[in-house]
């Protein structure tokens, strides 16, 4: 079990909701990608399957589901991680050189995810003289939403058969991926955190934490980050016959 910044015991995923990601196949992409395009229809169809009829008693339980609702609205209004600018230099570049330049990022890389949370958590010990517990757990759940997430949310389409390449032997995406698809995490934090079940005052202290990540991340930029990418090797083929 793990200790929440509010104190209670629970486990990571049960407040994260990695429940929520599906397993990477073609379809559940494709899910993915339409849930996000019609998410403003389906949260009204949602509200509207709850209307009860007229003549129905109103009980705690509708005043309840009100509340539930309130709140959620509450938490995804709240939700906001601000990105150095740098960062999303950083990241504007790495979607020109995959999504038009047809480039990817040479994998292994060193250092990868599970080497930077490492050198974030040994960077925090050493800075903060009240030796937070909670950064560890924080750093152990990252790890563990990174892995979930990287295959359903954080690769482009052309990113995919690079996957499924190296993600063989039960190996971890956190131990062949680095600094760039972790940033693109950040980047859909706001909108998972908003669909868990996290109370604000523990948000709040999430989210600062999530911050000073994303700073040690920019301090950092240059030892974690690629400055370029490389363009695969089927890719220099096929140009190569085009050449002929």
């Amino acid at each position: 079990m793990f200790i929440t910044l509010d104190g209670a015991k629970r486990n990571w995923d049960e407040w994260v909701g990695l429940d929520r990601l599906l397993k990477f196949t073609e379809e559940n992409v494709q899910k993915q990608q339409e849930l996000n395009e019609k998410r403003g229809t389906d949260k009204k169809a949602s509200r509207a399957s709850h209307i009860k009829p007229k003549n129905v008693v109103k009980g705690k339980k509708r005043k309840n589901d009100a509340g539930k609702e309130k709140g959620a609205m509450n938490v995804e209004k709240l939700v906001s991680i601000q990105i150095p600018v740098k960062l999303k230099k950083q990241l504007v570049d790495d979607s020109e050189f995959v999504t038009h330049l047809g480039k990817l990022v040479k994998l292994p890389r060193t250092p990868n995810v599970d080497d930077i949370m490492k050198k974030y958590l040994e960077y925090r010990l050493k800075k903060d003289a009240t030796k937070d517990e909670s950064v560890g757990e924080i750093v152990k759940g990252l790890i563990c939403y990174f892995d979930k997430a990287l295959p359903v949310m954080l690769l482009y389409k052309s990113e995919r058969q690079q996957y499924e390449e190296l993600m063989i032997n039960d190996v971890s995406p956190s131990s062949i991926y680095g600094a760039e698809h972790l940033l693109r995490l950040f980047v859909r934090l706001p909108e998972l955190l908003s669909q868990a079940n996290i109370e604000e005052e523990t948000l709040m202290e999430l989210q600062q934490k999530l911050v000073d990540l994303l700073k040690f991340l920019r301090k950092n930029q240059n030892a974690f980050f690629l400055s370029s990418y490389h363009v695969p090797e089927n890719m220099e083929t096929s140009t190569n016959n085009a050449d002929d």
